[in-house]
């Protein structure tokens, strides 16, 4: 290496991940050479755009290009673009270091994988294909400069724990690997990298849709008997996109699909569309099949690129797809933008937003269609997706209902199968109106609550919502297909309507009973709850805690205030079983002696385990357990 020479050590994880990628993660090690056309595809992209954005860059972009050359006698195997190239600093931050979030959670998931197969498709979610050439090399050199620069970079390494780096001068604008390859293995999958028509078979398999050049040196014999060197395009470079869809076969697509998303797995679903007229683009689109590390991290970027006359703009176009579809990945190549368009503008542009709501609504529509010809499919793309679907609910006014017809939601009705909101209408009893819900932390919670009692009795079927996206969403939503969304743990709940007059008489003589003791409950509780009363959703437990309509669920209270939002904290009501032995029992307790001073210490017992049944948080635990165990003790 050329220049002062500096040994570092690759980060912890990235050397556990090294590791993994060299002996466990691919069963094809042809894949490396995918992973390093791409990275070099990439930074051809970056190139043409910022030669574009910034005229007084001094780059070369008249013949942009991937080469591969084989050196048989030194057994290396080089893959070498004149794209943007890298600093110093790059080079450590993405090659000595892996600089996004989730290195461990990809640790853990290939850990936990089931086989080989799943632990393969783990790796190009999480952005670090370079480190699949250490597979099929015991050495690996990297040579690049950054356009703009004119410092180069030397990297090498065996992939074992460190690295060396140096500055180096006299290198051309862009990035060369040099792969050290290691012999032929046919049991370890290591195939004859030197061999010409592998070069070409995985090129083809992997690469053919790259729209930059992949060429090679190619010797052939010439007449005279003296070799020459011709340098032969590997690849089609075809735009697939503007292909018809008659012409292409689903393999193509997939590969496609790998090349431009580094995901191991085929999509669940191909979206192929053209549209001509005042704005003409063409667009193709995947939904994956598995969710990507990052799909709820707070840098997670949306897949969709968006090209301007076969000439690529940007990667993760936001103004393209909303944030709940950010899984989409994808190419919109649109025919009459400027190159030199900006993200600001395309936030505003009226026909780029006439662009997003049609690719919006054929994904939808593609989902849907997925749903009623597949359900088991569709269970597969809800369990993976479902989450950040049920996002739109919120963010996207105009295609309500049409997610609402997609939602899968936990419910009573199955414990195992979530329902459609559609199947849930069609088995409402006669005479109830609205869609009935929970919320919660987790299914046992939910269904464990004091105020899922009266209907799981009265058989009243009721959804189990314990995704944090649920708390807003069921609060925004009015209604589906006509039914409102009602919350059991608010407002009040009468499942008795139509009683006889004996049960009505009953009722008003339960309400004379309590008249004293619900105003003295709220009195004495009145720093935690703004009323007492009778409750009809209890049938088992002694109170429960409920808010009014239009109050604001604790979970989602809870959920603000870790966002940095204040306001006073919403007091709820607290409801009462008439007929549980603890509630009677204190009501003649409180008759006979309203100055007992051990019945206010008896009101906190009640509205803490009221508390704790729906999974809520106490006040004061310390002090709760105190008077509980004083209690205890007192009745021995």
């Amino acid at each position: 290496m050329g220049g002062s020479v500096e040994t570092l050590e690759f980060q912890a994880e990235t050397r556990q991940l090294l590791q993994l990628v060299i002996h466990s993660i691919y069963s094809n090690k042809d894949i490396f050479l995918r992973e390093l056309i791409s990275n070099a595809s990439d930074a051809l992209d970056k190139l043409r755009l910022e030669s574009l954005v910034d005229s007084d860059l001094e780059a070369d972009t008249s013949d942009l290009h991937i080469v591969l050359e084989v050196d048989a006698e030194a057994r290396t195997l080089t893959v070498r673009d004149n794209g943007v190239g890298m600093t110093r600093d790059e080079v450590v931050e993405l090659i000595g270091t892996i600089a996004k979030s989730g290195t461990a959670g990809l640790l853990e998931k290939v850990k936990q994988a089931k086989d080989a197969e799943a632990a393969q498709s783990l790796i190009g979610q999480f952005g670090v294909g370079f480190y699949s050439a250490f597979m099929v090399a015991d050495k690996v050199s990297l040579r690049t400069r950054r356009a703009g620069s004119e410092a180069g970079t030397l990297w090498e390494s065996d992939g074992q724990g460190t690295y060396d780096i140096a500055e180096a001068d006299g290198l051309p604008v862009g990035t060369e690997v040099v792969l050290h390859l290691k012999p032929v293995d046919s049991e370890d999958g290591v195939a004859d990298y030197l061999a010409e028509w592998k070069l070409r078979q995985i090129v083809k398999q992997y690469s053919d849709f790259i729209r930059w050049p992949i060429r090679m040196p190619i010797e052939r014999g010439g007449e005279d008997g003296v070799s020459v060197t011709e340098l032969q395009t590997l690849n089609s470079m075809k735009a697939l996109w503007a292909r018809p869809r008659s012409e292409v076969s689903q393999e193509e697509y997939n590969e496609f699909y790998k090349q431009i998303s580094h995901d191991w797995n085929d999509p669940a679903e191909t979206v192929h569309m053209r549209a001509e007229g005042t704005f003409e683009y063409e667009a193709l689109l995947f939904i994956p099949s598995q969710a990507p590390f990052d799909l709820f991290s707070r840098d997670t970027k949306r897949g969709v690129q968006l090209y301007v006359k076969r000439v690529f703009i940007m990667d993760d176009c936001e103004a393209l797809m909303p944030n709940y579809l950010r899984f989409v990945k994808g190419v919109v190549d649109a025919h009459d933008l400027s190159l030199n368009i900006s993200r600001e503008i395309l936030q505003h542009d009226r026909q780029i937003r006439g662009v997003r709501r049609r690719l919006v609504k054929k994904v939808l529509g593609s989902i849907k269609d997925m749903q009623t010809a597949d359900a088991e499919r569709y269970a597969k793309l809800w369990a993976q997706f479902g989450r950040v679907l049920k996002e739109g609910l919120i963010e996207d006014t105009d295609n309500v209902e049409a997610l609402l017809d997609l939602i899968c939601l936990d419910s009573t009705h199955d414990a195992e199968k979530p329902t459609t909101l559609r199947d849930y209408v069609s088995r409402m009893k006669d005479g109830q109106d609205a869609v009935y819900y929970l919320t919660g932390a987790n299914r046992a919670t939910v269904e464990n609550s004091p105020h899922m009692e009266a209907f799981a009795a009265k058989g009243y079927e009721v959804l189990i919502l314990t995704d944090p996206v649920d708390e807003v969403w069921a609060e925004q939503v009015p209604a589906f297909d006509g039914h409102p969304f009602q919350s059991i743990a608010k407002g009040q709940v009468d499942l008795d309507a139509g009683e006889d007059e004996a049960a009505g008489e009953e009722k008003a003589q339960r309400e004379a009973d309590f008249a004293a003791l619900l105003p003295w409950l709220a009195a004495t509780l009145s720093e935690h709850v703004k009323q007492a009363r009778l409750s009809s959703r209890l049938t088992t437990s002694a109170a429960c805690v409920v808010g009014d309509d239009e109050d604001m669920t604790p979970m989602l209270e809870k959920m603000y205030r870790a966002m940095g939002q204040q306001f006073p904290p919403v007091k709820r009501i607290l409801e009462i079983n008439p007929k549980h032995p603890l509630i009677t029992g204190l009501r003649s307790a409180y008759e006979k002696n309203a100055e007992d001073p051990a019945l206010p210490e008896l009101a906190e017992i009640v509205l803490g385990t009221a508390l704790l049944a729906e999974g809520g948080e106490l006040a004061d635990p310390a002090r709760f357990s105190r008077l509980i165990t004083e209690r205890l003790a007192a009745a021995l």
